[in-house]
């Protein structure tokens, strides 16, 4: 059967997404019927916005970013025996169940919400049809950073077969709709748009201004080495047009008893545990973050440790590897607190890391200098985890200790041996800047893996073994391959996308703005 990637479940979007989550057992019959789309009312619509917000997180997120993207970023460690996915192994189920649950229930809630509100739809709205907008490519952003090219323009287009968009077109066309959307949105400045249903900022224009400008310049930084020229233009843009500032500009999911935080519910699973690049660096640099991120090893007051990415199922056997030798979560990271603790989307932390790195690149990105912009952005991420005393934060900003080496398993040396104090060469600046972002994301683990892939850095461990020739141990794992699912219902498209990505469909090949 193909699929058009049109068809919407209205159950789904009449429950503005707070049931509770379940398999989507159901996404061949939601996929069914390529001529026929359910009809929203103004309400419904509404509450397809708010789940478009919620399903996009919530989809897959185990399979989809705690077992790939947050092993592969480093802020994580798999201790469960039976997985693979730590050893670079491409796990199939797993990730078709990711691609299934995007375009099997995100997607078409918010299909919904663009072709009622867009020009001409039954509610045209032009406020609520940017901010949809925004969040379409908030959505589609990690996607194409895993696969490369993937449906995109033709979805929701009824067509039998969906054809896949370069990368390429995909993140040109990011950056046109969040122009189009803001410029939208600035003439609404001051007003609120789906206010009782948007989860992020309650409908605070101002605030999805700030947002858009500074996913804008994320996106320009990631292509930065793939259209220089574009990148440079966009990002000044960006930074010009206003972005995220202080914390009470930060972009948090909110949750509820009934739709609530999926990392808090997969730490009830226990199959991760703190990262040994974590343990290094947090360590070094006496980090006071440490404590908010993760757990001391059960039985101790202050005393963390990670395990390194790879292991095999008999080292994670051994006792020095096992989950109650190791650091868990934090508690605001337990499931306990599953229903009240904010999915975290964007901090404004990142946008001072992104400017810095634009202004060490001689981009225009507003009054400061690189060092000033790295320093604000440490400040900011220190005050967003509640670290507020300036003399500490101050301390750690000129502190000139490197990351240590650890006492685990394999006795892994000191991850690298930048300090925090900014540094006067070039190449290390670029280096501490990526590593204190990584630091301050904690735990998108999309973001992590993608910078890691673009910039080589923070310098991550190799992994201690590796299943996947394409991948050795000692490698980046650049892509994940295409799924299952769209190979045998849609081959066509799959092979022309294959063309489109330059490269074998492994996990080996690069994607369009990873360049060497």
């Amino acid at each position: 059967m193909k699929r058009s990637y049109k068809i919407l479940s209205f159950a789904l979007l009449t429950t503005v997404a707070a049931a509770t989550y379940s398999c989507t057992g159901n996404f061949e019959e939601i996929n069914t019927n390529p001529t026929k789309l359910t009809e929203l009312d103004e309400s419904g619509t509404e509450n397809a916005y708010a789940a478009a917000q919620y399903r996009s997180i919530f989809a897959a997120w185990q399979t989809y970013q705690s077992l790939f993207a947050d092993l592969q970023g480093q802020y994580f460690a798999n201790v469960a025996q039976g997985f693979s996915s730590d050893r670079n192994v491409m796990v199939g189920n797993w990730l078709n169940g990711a691609w299934n649950d995007f375009y099997g229930t995100a997607i078409p809630a918010l299909l919904g919400v663009l072709e009622n509100t867009g020009p001409g739809g039954k509610y045209e709205n032009p406020g609520k049809f940017a901010m949809a907008n925004i969040w379409k490519v908030y959505m589609y952003l990690p996607r194409t950073d895993y696969w490369g090219p993937i449906p995109y323009s033709k979805v929701g287009s009824g067509e039998a077969s969906v054809p896949y968009d370069s990368q390429e077109f995909i993140y040109k066309d990011f950056i046109t709709t969040l122009k189009a959307s803001t410029a939208t949105l600035e003439t609404l400045k001051g007003t609120k748009v789906f206010s009782s249903v948007d989860q992020i900022y309650a409908g605070d224009v101002n605030k999805w201004i700030l947002f858009a400008n500074t996913l804008r310049l994320r996106i320009a930084m990631r292509m930065s080495e793939a259209e220089p020229a574009l990148a440079k233009t966009e990002a000044e843009s960006a930074a010009a047009a206003g972005t995220l500032a202080t914390n009470a500009d930060d972009a948090f999911l909110k949750v509820t008893p009934n739709s609530f935080n999926p990392m808090n519910q997969a730490t009830a699973w226990n199959e991760f545990r703190m990262s040994a690049a974590m343990e290094s660096v947090l360590k070094g640099y006496a980090d006071p973050r440490i404590s908010k991120y993760y757990a001391p090893v059960p039985g101790t007051t202050n005393t963390f440790k990670g395990l390194r990415n790879g292991y095999t199922q008999g080292e994670l056997g051994q006792p020095v590897n096992a989950a109650s030798a190791t650091s868990n979560v934090a508690d605001a990271f337990l499931p306990a607190v599953q229903g009240s603790n904010p999915f975290a989307i964007m901090y404004a932390s990142e946008a001072y890391f992104l400017k810095a790195e634009g202004a060490l690149k001689g981009w225009k990105m507003g009054t400061g200098t690189a060092k000033e912009f790295y320093e604000k952005g440490i400040e900011t991420a220190m005050k967003q985890w509640g670290i507020s005393d300036a003399a500490a934060i101050t301390a750690y900003i000129n502190g000139t200790t490197p990351p240590v080496a650890l006492a685990d398993f394999v006795k892994s040396p000191a991850l690298t041996d930048v300090p925090v104090k900014f540094s006067t060469v070039p190449a290390k600046q670029l280096e501490q800047i990526i590593t204190q972002k990584w630091l301050a994301n904690y735990p998108n683990g999309h973001e992590a893996w993608a910078e890691y892939r673009r910039t080589g850095y923070p310098k991550l461990y190799a992994r201690i073994n590796s299943d996947n020739p394409d991948s050795p141990k000692d490698a980046v794992v650049r892509r994940t391959p295409y799924v299952d699912s769209e190979k045998q219902t849609n081959q066509a498209a799959v092979t022309e996308a294959v063309k489109l990505l330059g490269g074998p469909d492994n996990s080996a090949t690069r994607l369009w703005w990873d360049k060497p």
